[in-house]
């Protein structure tokens, strides 16, 4: 199994950003209204903040408002940030990476090393990894994780499957070399690429290159109409991934590095649905006081979910307690991360919107 331990590397401070506008679930016009109440009973989801998709707000544009304001609060000299780590798989361009782009938007130093990465669901896990992986050895002492998604982007409106569940949202989280911090970031990992297809927008990239038939509008068994330029999801292999792999992932994570739960003071899961994450949660056997949700509010926003839910449903707490995580992200890949990381009165500033 991969386990990864991280030493001398603290969390400063986490800021989010989610577009103002807001697509509530009871005006969809494809299902009846007892449909809807159904799926947000089960589902969990309310409403989500969505871009309006003609340009005007990509995910670069809410995770560089939430870095601004995150290093605006920490009262960083933003010529001392020597790494900025940009996980997403809606990116401005095709090429160059995003993370370029964003080292210039947020004036950091040319000397800045910069680069994106592609995960969705497990990003922030992953990014964490990534980050805490470099800085560790106090060659660059501060760093920015920009992790986000404007998933909405490629739901089919008419699919009832994506369509009601993912929102949008990106998120900053500004990492320091420490030597003299004591607890260490903890973490697993793994990655089962035979699901490649349970999560998937099937044209578009050099596998299958865009042509006229990725634009035609085509209803699947489900009932569910999408071109192939939308995601696609498999619901039911997802669920049977995170349902069994997410529990070992996270008992893994308690016994490689002798955990004590009875110390955590949260378990942040990835908001992929409200009934997978009661599964989850019972399964590992945390007190439902221990597990927040924002799902309500914000749908399923990919890699932004757990940072934006500190954000919402924690800021009070992060500003002013030391507190203990264990966090897990899982999806589309298929792909799994999980930490333990702790947070010591760091700066959180209030949900931005754009």
């Amino acid at each position: 199994m991969a386990f990864i331990q991280i030493r001398n590397v603290e969390i400063k401070g986490i800021s989010a950003c989610v577009p103002q506008r807001i697509e509530r679930n009871r005006d969809y016009p494809y299902l009846s209204a007892e449909e809807i109440e159904k799926y947000i009973s089960t589902i969990g989801v309310e409403e989500r903040h969505c871009a309006i998709h003609d340009g005007t707000i990509c995910t670069s544009d809410l995770c560089c408002k939430a870095a601004e304001r995150l290093i605006a609060d920490l009262e960083w000299d933003s010529s001392e940030i020597e790494l900025l780590v940009f996980i997403s798989h809606t990116a401005d361009y095709k090429l160059p990476s995003t993370a370029c782009i964003l080292q210039d938007r947020l004036g950091l130093s040319k000397q800045c090393m910069a680069f994106d990465s592609p995960l969705g669901c497990s990003g922030f896990v992953y990014g964490l990894g990534m980050v805490s992986s470099i800085i560790q050895t106090g060659m660059i002492k501060k760093a920015l994780l920009l992790v986000g998604n404007t998933q909405s982007f490629y739901a089919s409106p008419e699919d009832q499957s994506t369509a009601l569940l993912f929102g949008d949202g990106g998120a900053a989280i500004a990492l320091e070399y420490n030597a003299d911090f004591k607890n260490t970031i903890d973490f697993h990992y793994m990655s089962d690429g035979s699901g490649k297809d349970a999560l998937i927008v099937p044209d578009g990239g050099c596998r299958n290159p865009f042509t006229a038939d990725s634009l035609r509008m085509a209803e699947d068994v489900g009932g569910y109409r999408r071109s192939r330029l939308h995601e696609k999801m498999d619901g039911l292999e997802v669920f049977s991934f995170a349902t069994v792999n997410v529990p070992k992932s996270l008992k893994g994570l308690i016994d490689r590095f002798v955990i004590d739960i009875n110390q955590i003071d949260y378990l942040l899961l990835h908001q992929a649905n409200k009934f997978l994450c009661e599964k989850i949660r019972k399964r590992v056997k945390f007190d439902a006081t221990k597990v927040p949700y924002n799902i309500d509010k914000f749908g399923n926003t990919s890699g932004a979910s757990i940072p934006l839910l500190m954000v919402t449903n924690l800021s009070g707490q992060l500003k002013t307690e030391n507190l203990n995580f264990i966090a897990t992200g899982f999806g589309v890949g298929l792909s799994l991360g999980s930490v333990r990381f702790n947070t010591n009165k760091i700066i959180c500033p209030e949900l931005l919107y754009l």
